[in-house]
């Protein structure tokens, strides 16, 4: 885990923390469930869930999870979109990407948006509990996941974790390189391939094809 400079659009010149991918713990479904077990009992659980759920169904960085405007989400008939485009502002590359939504994410996001009506539809999609807060940033969303999965019992975990998860769980399905570095938002195949997390499981399903 090292410390760098980050300035963007989004916040302006801070500190923080990058978790390399090849650190960054994949989950099991088991893990997944404990986290989940354990957001449910404490206070902003459904938003909780969600964070978390965004992370593991749309393999979105930190920072652009943070940078999510509710309209960014949820059209004028407030609607979940089907498609959320980030633009250049809100991506690590600073080069914009669409997002798919997909059915189990749009019924995480449906589920959470029941709770939050605002009234402007610019202000962040996940709030923050702090008194004065324009919602989360990269910084804070990252300390959030990480004592997150800390007290949930989940060693290694951080906020990378989801979105590794996310391109691991899609290349043990068969999904080619190419789609994953698109849906990633990587430039370069190398950096897709090394957030894949080789396991047992794609080893038995590998051999089987022989």
């Amino acid at each position: 885990m090292k410390l760098r400079k980050h300035t963007n659009d989004i916040q302006n010149t801070t500190y923080e923390v990058e978790i390399m991918s090849k650190q960054a713990k994949t989950l099991t479904a088991e893990e997944l469930r404990r986290v989940l077990d354990y957001t449910a009992t404490r206070k902003h659980s459904t938003r909780n869930r969600c964070l978390v759920m965004t992370t593991f169904l749309s393999g979105m960085r930190v920072g652009e999870v943070a940078s999510l405007r509710y309209k960014d989400v949820v059209d004028a008939d407030g609607n979940i979109r089907g498609e959320i485009r980030l633009t250049a502002e809100q991506t690590k590359g600073n080069e914009g990407r669409v997002v798919f939504v997909n059915e189990k994410l749009r019924k995480e996001l449906e589920q959470y948006v029941r709770f939050i009506k605002p009234l402007n539809h610019n202000v962040r999609f996940f709030y923050s509990q702090k008194a004065v807060s324009d919602g989360f940033t990269a910084n804070t969303l990252t300390q959030f996941f990480h004592y997150l999965y800390k007290r949930a019992g989940v060693d290694g975990a951080s906020s990378h974790s989801g979105r590794r998860t996310f391109i691991t769980n899609l290349a043990s399905k068969g999904v080619g390189v190419r789609v994953l570095m698109s849906l990633a938002g990587h430039r370069n195949i190398s950096t897709t391939q090394a957030y894949i997390d080789v396991n047992d499981d794609m080893k038995r399903k590998a051999v089987e094809l022989v």
